[in-house]
């Protein structure tokens, strides 16, 4: 897949960390759309559906893990892979995630060629 027609949403409620993540995915060609909550990603991917999700488990409006799930049985959402970033590390938690439906679980603060990696294995 061409990374510079990859859509990308990345939902964190931290503004710096929305900013850095969508620098390095940006600088490996990917179009990147941020929302800073659950509400503004439904909005997001009503206006483009994005060919993947990242999103932090902490959001301002709904539990990380009900996110989640909600887009994965969603029909306009269930097909787009998704991956958690996340301070929390703890088994339970990662468990919890991938239940809901996501994909891949990275822990912050990550290494960008992780990101990288994890991003090109979703596609």
């Amino acid at each position: 897949m061409k990374h510079d027609t990859t859509r990308i949403l990345l939902i964190e409620e931290d503004a710096t960390l929305a900013e850095i993540t969508a620098f390095r995915l940006e600088l490996c060609d990917y179009v990147v759309d941020v929302a800073h909550s659950a509400h503004d990603a439904f909005a997001a991917i009503e206006a483009n559906v994005p060919d993947v999700i990242i999103t932090d488990l902490v959001l301002p409006d709904i539990d990380g893990c009900e996110f989640i799930s909600r887009l994965s049985h969603d029909n306009q959402s269930s097909h787009i892979p998704i991956m958690v970033f996340s301070t929390n590390t703890a088994l339970d938690q990662v468990e919890r995630a991938y239940a809901a439906g996501a994909k891949q679980y990275l822990v912050t603060p990550f290494d960008p060629t992780v990101l990288d990696e994890r991003v090109e294995a979703l596609l």
